[in-house]
């Protein structure tokens, strides 16, 4: 049996590769991503399947905002366990996401093994486009993500929740990077085609509470955009 494969949920965990590596090190054990960052879960899982594992336990780790819930671990492991050919090894997954990588020898006192039955990847509510009126795209390119884009991001979650907005009001968005990387961390809402700079925590609530919600961009941390040289317009 190999050692656990820790699979981080978000973006930040992308970040911090380094610190999920050394976790699963001590464990003897290895990391996956279930988005934005290789080797993906699925990549992971065939690599240790065709490598000989009879059996192998996932661990969710989540060390920042906006991880997807703790049963998508489980969606893409069972679709991968599905569409696998050939012997398939035992997959059990931790029953719970660890938030610190000290803590994932805790979460794994308690897994549970796929079955084969879990829900697809499609559900009624996926099969279109949310009514949202605003696409906030933050970006989590390397020098805003050194500028703590992540603590921005946190603040806008809450922000957003505070003024009971959800998904089908505002969809945010994680981005790579947007430019210009001087201004970080960066901020653009669409289809205003504004775009904000040095978006600290106060300033990602502001541009909720006076851009989303009151309709009047934060003009304190505004940049100016000028269109491409095919139209030669500058946009205000």
């Amino acid at each position: 049996m190999t050692g656990p494969v820790l699979v981080g949920m978000s973006v930040a965990d992308v970040d911090r590769r380094d610190e999920l590596v050394r976790g699963a090190a001590d464990l003897g054990g290895t990391v996956a991503f279930l988005q934005m960052a290789d080797p993906a879960l699925a990549a992971e899982l065939t690599r240790l399947a065709d490598a000989g594992a009879r059996a192998i336990t996932l661990v969710g780790v989540s060390l920042g905002p906006l991880a997807p819930a703790h049963s998508w671990l489980r969606r893409i492991a069972a679709h991968w366990w599905r569409e696998r050919a050939g012997e398939r090894p035992e997959i059990r997954v931790a029953t719970r996401l660890a938030d610190r990588v000290d803590a994932v020898v805790d979460v794994l006192t308690e897994t549970r093994a796929l079955t084969g039955t879990e829900p697809g990847l499609t559900s009624a509510a996926w099969e279109e486009v949310s009514a949202h009126r605003h696409q906030v795209l933050v970006c989590r390119g390397p020098r805003c993500t050194a500028k703590g884009s992540v603590d921005s991001l946190r603040a806008m979650v809450l922000a957003l929740m505070e003024h009971r907005l959800g998904d089908d009001d505002v969809l945010l968005v994680h981005t790579g990077c947007q430019f210009p990387c001087n201004q970080a961390p960066v901020v653009s809402v669409q289809p205003d085609d504004v775009w904000y700079g040095r978006v600290d925590p106060p300033t990602a609530a502001a541009i909720v509470a006076d851009h989303l919600v009151a309709g009047r961009p934060v003009e304190g941390h505004r940049l100016a955009r000028r269109a491409s040289m095919a139209t030669g317009a500058e946009v205000r």
